[in-house]
């Protein structure tokens, strides 16, 4: 037979072929269509920039759980799923089989071998200690004094500054909020002030830099992994950017280091030479605990272990700033929104008896007095059930397994949980779930309704159940309680508001408001 013989009954069998898949592929619902070569990535590329309301239009149509075909050989194959069954299955019934995994690792190459990064004994070891200093009541008493220092030197002359301007100056609430939050936690974490938030805004470049990280660490979600290496390795794009940003990054990290471990250095020569007591609770910050637990465990040669150190601040920085902040902004739209919730929310502090006279001064409130406010804490968790600041959870199968929902699982294989969804399933939340609704959390009794985790995933669910939880509930609602009661926050006309396609679920264009001093 002739070599053109041979390629025409080739090429026959391949239109053969591609026509029995166009017939089966027709016939399928569009967010099922599974092409040749490429498999579903065409749809998914469609929905980007509505991937959150795609993802969860497409779980609905599938009873919780879908599976995605990525291209041949891309290795992007995944199950996503917002079954609670499942969500339990998969974060506590089947916890060991359902680790982060080696893909993740990659892709948060950033935040090194951190808490948030890591799998097995490191883990269990990290979190062991993690959950020890935040029982510590030093730790307590310094988040609330940063979360006040913050609020009367940081936040509100920002906000009388441009509540006195004419009709009101526009402002960035998103920026505002995440400054403040990075400020404090820098402040909690390593001991050190940055002052991003000042009425000057200016760019800090270790605070950029965190930024540029987040975002090149999305990247590698949405590319294939030889791609983003292959930047990586040529130093060109989005990788280049992240190795500029990590470099100034780390340089800002070590110096913070150094400057702690020699001020424990200093600290413990000179109680041998019981020339100084304890330091007070006001002193205490994150990074010096683990230092002074380093040195005590491994002597004073703390260099050795400076990359660890380096990778717990950094994680306990992302996990501080990120999820409050996302939260918070979330929040305030919701209430400028929705103005009987923001209503009840002042009436509730006027009831509790929070603010005895008008005195005409600036008032905040204590983590004590935040803390039986029932209506604020039940608007903040409605708002993460809508809005969870960390809005998929991914895992990697270590074996085969079948989720309760009957969708086989190989092994190696991507499994992604959309908390963003969940708070969008009428099985879950009855047929008002897309309302704001903060009813809903209280009882007839007036207490919270406690919401299995499994349920309500806003800060994951089993073993690696969030740490901060409840420290992040304080420092969220002694913001909204302090900005609410001084100031009232109205949304500029117009702004359109919708979540961005990022790690965390950020607003796309920001939260542009005006602010108006309370009488």
């Amino acid at each position: 037979m002739e070599i053109f013989d041979i390629l025409a009954v080739v090429g026959v069998l391949v239109c053969f072929l591609l026509l029995r898949c166009w017939d089966q592929i027709r016939k399928l619902d569009a967010d099922k269509r599974n092409w040749p070569i490429v498999g579903m990535l065409p749809r998914l590329l469609i929905n980007s920039s509505n991937v959150y309301e795609y993802t969860t239009r497409t779980l609905r149509n599938n009873g919780g759980t879908s599976k995605f075909k990525g291209p041949w050989f891309a290795n992007m194959d995944f199950v996503i799923t917002s079954d609670p069954k499942n969500v339990h299955h998969i974060l506590s019934d089947n916890f060991a089989n359902y680790p982060k995994g080696p893909v993740y690792k990659k892709i948060f190459e950033p935040l090194g071998d951190g808490i948030l990064n890591s799998d097995s004994e490191s883990w269990r070891a990290q979190r062991k200690m993690i959950q020890l200093f935040m029982k510590n009541n030093k730790y307590k008493e310094l988040v609330e004094k940063t979360i006040l220092q913050k609020l009367v030197q940081g936040l509100f002359p920002i906000l009388d500054h441009v509540s006195r301007k004419e009709m009101s100056e526009i402002i960035d609430m998103q920026d505002v909020i995440q400054r403040f939050m990075y400020d404090s936690n820098c402040m909690s974490v390593l001991g050190f002030d940055p002052n991003c938030l000042t009425i000057e805004f200016p760019e800090v470049a270790h605070a950029k830099a965190f930024d540029i990280m987040e975002e090149a660490v999305f990247y590698r979600h949405i590319v294939p992994e030889f791609y983003w290496k292959f930047q990586k390795w040529l130093q060109i794009g989005e990788e280049k950017k992240l190795s500029r940003a990590l470099q100034t990054f780390d340089q800002f990290m070590y110096k913070c280091i150094s400057t702690r471990c020699e001020q424990v250095l200093n600290e413990n020569k000179a109680k041998m030479e019981n020339i100084v007591e304890e330091k007070e609770a006001a002193d205490f910050d994150l990074l010096t605990a683990y230092i002074k637990v380093q040195m005590k465990e491994h002597g004073n040669s703390a260099a050795s272990s400076n990359k660890f150190l380096r990778d717990t601040a950094t994680n306990l920085l992302v996990a501080g700033r990120d999820t409050p902040s996302a939260g918070l902004v979330w929040f305030f739209w919701l209430v400028a929104e929705h103005p009987l919730v923001e209503s009840k929310i002042l009436e509730e502090i006027r009831a509790a008896n929070l603010v005895k006279e008008k005195d005409g001064k600036l008032r905040v409130f204590s983590a004590e007095e935040v803390n039986g406010l029932v209506y604020l804490h039940a608007a903040m968790c409605e708002t993460l059930r809508l809005y969870p600041s960390v809005h998929t959870n991914h895992k990697a199968a270590v074996e085969e397994d079948t989720l309760p929902s009957g969708h086989r699982i190989r092994r190696k294989m991507q499994v992604l949980i959309s908390f963003y969804s969940m708070g969008r399933m009428e099985a879950i939340w009855g047929k008002d779930c897309l309302e704001f609704k903060p009813e809903r959390w209280i009882s007839d009794k007036g207490g919270i309704i406690h919401v299995p985790p499994y349920k309500f995933a806003a800060f994951n669910d089993g073993p690696r159940t969030c740490l901060g939880k409840d420290v992040s509930f304080i420092q969220m609602k002694m913001v909204a309680c302090a900005v609410l009661w001084n100031y009232h926050v109205q949304v500029v006309e117009g702004h359109q508001v919708f979540p961005s396609v990022a790690v965390v679920l950020h607003m796309k264009n920001g939260l542009k408001v005006r602010i108006t001093k309370r009488c």
